[in-house]
């Protein structure tokens, strides 16, 4: 893609790798960057000093935006603390990343807010999110409920701490935040999606020295290797999405530096270190029990830390001996945040420099092979004979779902049966396929029990009325054991995985049938070139009905689910 005249949103461009893309994206003269960052102070940082290095460019050309964005709009600029500490706003995040992606959540989002303000066609995502997601700490969480449940603390407690955890489990985030995004950029038409992703322990492997005093390997740091791969996934699948931006991953496995070597405060957490005056005549007896927190027993000297440091950006600030030891050939040795720029840049350009993972990924899976395709013939005609031998229909089980399959399955089955030749469906009456299927409904006993018994209800011609069998894969259980009855909701889950008996639904597959037809006569009847698959002759012109071809054009073209790479 040329960057020429296009708008490009960095995410955490004021870190050390965003704001490093950013010079570089510069000399290829996109019409603007978006600059965004956790805090506000820092987007806006990050904008001036980009407008004092490019003075002849317009006051407008860098726009800041700050805020969360794995969280709704208006929880963005809130400490994840407060939320967590917030019983109405918790229970809002818990919904948020926990129930169904609907519409309230999509347009509420912080990602959907920003795509929707500035639409850019190129999106470069620089935030650890790995670190992010990971470092909220499941596993401290853990045992503050369980120190509450030890302590047979007060319900209300126990829930609240109950609630958080749920808030901080991390493969829900990551999904939501993956899905959030998928349809974000599908709407306001993003054109390419780069992430700078993370091995989580700078290419080392699991002996990794380096933790924050857990154990090793680090459970928090192998969280974060853990999101990290999982996050990679599903950038994976969403670049096997056809209608899709392109998906492309950098994932350095090196220590990421340098933004700065200099003398100064040395910061823990944004805050100074302070010095403390501890005497050489106040040692602690060690007996009985250790206590890891004496509060403030020392008083503060009014210095603070000070030395000389290298600042890594978002992975810390180092001394000499850390970087020393940290970069040190056979450690995690380092990569430049110049040298991930010009990865991301030739990547957008169109470039091939061997770093996607996406693309890597791609080339090393095992895709379809020519001798399965050969054999799924020979498959389908042992299933063919069997059925004839046994006298018996091979319809659906609802072991693979989702049940709209089967209830699909099952629909043009009952149809099958009524009208066995394709062609002649779209002429069929629906009042007429509707009597004559709840006919064979009412009188094959052992037809209706199958179906019902796979946990695929059957709606019948007046709407009104469901057969059913003790268990229902539709709708699923969700918390709820009864639901309100609304024509609304009836429609829903008819379509969802109901077999449907009303008129109605087989004026709609009359429709389904006919754009069938008349999809495989549009092909030229001379064009023989491998350009085709679905021509008349697959469908056997139209006089038999093969109810698995049908559901498959129907998941490709009706549900959009056509496999995006072969």
């Amino acid at each position: 893609m040329d960057i020429k005249n296009k708008s490009v949103l960095v995410l955490g461009g004021w870190g050390l790798v965003g704001s490093a893309i950013i010079r570089k994206l510069l000399l290829h003269q996109p019409k603007k960057v978006i600059v965004t960052s956790l805090k506000k102070e820092e987007a806006i940082e990050a904008c001036e000093y980009f407008r004092n290095e490019n003075p002849n460019l317009p006051a407008d050309y860098f726009v800041p935006w700050w805020g969360n964005i794995f969280v709704r709009n208006d929880f963005k600029d809130i400490d994840r603390n407060a939320l967590l500490n917030d019983s109405e706003k918790r229970n809002r995040l818990m919904a948020d990343v926990l129930e169904e992606l609907d519409e309230e959540i999509l347009k509420n989002s912080a990602i959907y807010k920003l795509l929707e303000e500035h639409q850019p066609e190129i999106l470069i995502d620089a935030i650890n999110s790995a670190t992010g997601i990971a470092y909220q700490d499941v596993y401290t969480t853990y045992r503050n409920i369980k120190s509450l449940i030890q302590q047979d603390a007060a319900k209300s407690d126990i829930v609240k701490a109950t609630e958080q955890l749920l808030c901080t489990i991390y493969i829900p985030q990551l999904i939501r935040h993956i899905q959030i995004l998928y349809n974000s950029m599908q709407v306001f038409k993003t054109g390419i999606y780069v992430k700078i992703g993370t091995s989580g322990t700078g290419g080392m492997g699991l002996n990794i020295p380096y933790t924050h005093s857990e154990e090793k390997p680090s459970r928090v740091l192998l969280s974060k290797s853990s999101v990290a791969g999982a996050h990679t996934m599903l950038l994976f699948l969403m670049g096997r999405t056809p209608d899709s931006p392109i998906i492309k991953e950098i994932k350095p496995t090196a220590a990421i530096a340098w933004k700065r070597i200099t003398f100064g405060e040395i910061k823990r957490r944004g805050k100074a270190i302070e010095i403390e005056n501890v005497p050489f005549d106040s040692p602690f007896s060690l007996e009985g029990s250790l206590k890891l927190n004496i509060g403030s027993t020392f008083p503060k000297t009014g210095e603070t830390l000070k030395s000389v440091f290298i600042d890594t950006g978002e992975n810390g600030t180092f001394s000499r001996g850390e970087f020393e030891a940290i970069s040190a050939q056979g450690q995690m040795e380092y990569v430049t945040p110049q040298e991930i720029a010009d990865d991301v840049i030739f990547e957008i350009q169109g470039g091939n420099t061997g770093h996607d993972i996406i693309n890597a990924l791609d080339n090393a899976t095992l895709e379809p092979t020519y001798r399965a395709g050969f054999m799924q013939h020979s498959a389908v005609e042992k299933l063919k004979e069997l059925e004839e031998i046994h006298n018996v229909d091979s319809v659906a089980f609802e072991l693979l779902g989702p049940p709209r399959l089967s209830k699909l399955l099952y629909e043009i089955y009952l149809i099958k049966k009524v009208v066995p030749i394709m062609k002649e469906i779209p002429q069929t009456d629906s009042v007429y396929l509707s009597n004559k299927i709840t006919e064979i409904i009412k009188n094959d006993e052992k037809l209706r029990n199958q179906i019902l018994s796979i946990g695929i209800p059957i709606l019948l011609a007046d709407g009104k009325n469901l057969l059913r069998g003790n268990e229902m894969k539709i709708p699923p259980f969700r918390g709820s054991n009864e639901l309100e009855i609304t024509e609304e909701n009836i429609s829903l889950w008819a379509k969802d995985g109901w077999i449907d008996l009303r008129p109605c639904n087989f004026d709609k597959w009359k429709e389904r049938i006919s754009d069938l037809i008349a999809e495989a006569n549009s092909i030229h009847p001379e064009d023989t070139s491998s350009m085709y698959v679905r021509t008349k002759k697959y469908w056997n012109n139209f006089n038999e009905i093969e109810i698995g071809k049908i559901v498959s054009w129907l998941f490709i073209t009706e549900e959009k689910g056509l496999r995006g790479k072969a």
